[in-house]
């Protein structure tokens, strides 16, 4: 009986215990605390349209290396695949024929000379015969008319032995430009002459030509977008022209565009447009593959954030997480542009001043409580504040 009433009374107890403000904490689970993300802040910004075209490397100059006379070719000179100058000598064609037409002109000289110096003498005693009254009219204008044919004689003869000189000087064949020359396409012993075709062929290689195309619908599109504001044109010194390697690698000297053709192709619909870069070291050979990266434009108060902030849902849809002002988490679709280095270009759907999760985002969902944290790319420099560990460095 009275084990009876003591159960009843602990029991009574209990229950107004429970209802009498027993402390809440002791039946829910602990709850977790916010988790660490990183964050950058998205800030409007001046962002170059850059297009990658397809092209081929072109040199600025190039020459074919042609004999001028005809001849035994004795020697070459150059080595080929060598670098020469402008006046180089490359080949010598035998100079003895060439010789001898410059003696024998030289020798039709001295006799016109002869000649022209007795058709003087012969004018003036004429002249003076005639004041005296002794020459008749006609012998003088016969010795007047022999000087000017012995004159026209010396001519002829200085004009016949510069023309031999000329003939002996082109027995050595120079470059006619400086720059990278080819393989040599004829040997020593072989007969040449100007129907012999090309001896050798020079490039001039820095700086180098770079020949791209454009879609001429692109084109329209992005002069309609600066005429309607919406792009930015980039200045004279603004626009800026870079080479990716058919390896992928960026071409560290930055060129310049020389011009587009002011027609299009009626078989391709492409414009072409035409670079210059520098080629110091010789590492762009003609017809070398590469893609041209060219400024067109300038896009105003642009949003852009790296690029694995990025998400992807089902449909192929892109996503962010942008962490609202009580510090919780939604994912919010945008609609990504193009992409300007390792970010991404956000067309709609963010707003300046927002921050987006960068890193993290992984081990969150909708609607999470998170600590933001000042997001740093992995390669930057450490900070120096001594503030908290980057979020990425995963320390």
């Amino acid at each position: 009986m009275h084990i009876v009433k003591l159960t009843k009374t602990l029991t009574g107890f209990m229950i107004l215990a429970s209802t009498a403000g027993w402390p809440a904490w002791a039946d829910s689970p602990p709850q977790m605390p916010p988790s660490p993300v990183g964050v950058v802040t998205v800030q409007p910004e001046v962002i170059p349209i850059t297009n990658e075209l397809p092209g081929r490397i072109a040199p600025t100059r190039i020459a074919e290396v042609l004999p001028r006379v005809s001849g035994i070719l004795l020697e070459r000179v150059f080595e080929q695949g060598s670098v020469v100058k402008r006046g180089d000598v490359l080949y010598r064609i035998d100079p003895a024929p060439f010789q001898v037409q410059v003696d024998s002109a030289a020798a039709t000289l001295q006799r016109a000379k002869a000649t022209q110096l007795q058709a003087r003498q012969q004018s003036d005693r004429q002249d003076q015969l005639r004041e005296r009254g002794v020459a008749s009219a006609q012998q003088q204008e016969n010795a007047v008319a022999a000087l000017a044919q012995s004159n026209a004689d010396v001519a002829a003869a200085e004009a016949g032995l510069a023309a031999a000189q000329l003939n002996l000087k082109y027995a050595e064949i120079t470059a006619p430009i400086a720059g990278r020359i080819g393989r040599a396409t004829i040997t020593e012993g072989a007969l040449v002459g100007q129907s012999s075709g090309s001896l050798a062929t020079i490039q001039q290689l820095d700086p180098v030509y770079a020949d791209f195309t454009q879609s001429a619908s692109d084109l329209i599109q992005l002069r309609r977008a600066l005429k309607q504001g919406r792009l930015q044109e980039a200045g004279p010194d603004e626009t800026k022209v870079h080479l990716i390697l058919d390896d992928g690698t960026r071409y560290p000297l930055a060129g310049r565009l020389l011009f587009s053709e002011a027609m299009v192709d009626a078989t391709t619909g492409q414009i072409t447009l035409r670079g210059e870069f520098p080629n110091p070291d010789g590492d762009l050979l003609p017809g070398l593959y590469v893609r041209v990266a060219i400024e067109q434009g300038l896009q105003k108060d642009a949003l852009a954030v790296p690029q694995q902030a990025v998400q992807r849902d089902t449909a192929g849809r892109a996503q962010l997480y942008v962490v609202k002002p009580d510090d919780t988490l939604e994912l919010r679709s945008v609609t990504t542009g193009r992409t300007y280095g390792d970010r991404w270009v956000i067309e709609a759907g963010l707003k300046a001043g927002e921050r987006v999760v960068v890193d993290g985002f992984q081990k969150v969902m909708p609607g999470a409580r998170v600590a933001p944290q000042d997001w740093r790319r992995p390669d930057a420099p450490p900070s120096l504040s001594g503030g908290p560990a980057d979020p990425s460095s995963g320390k």
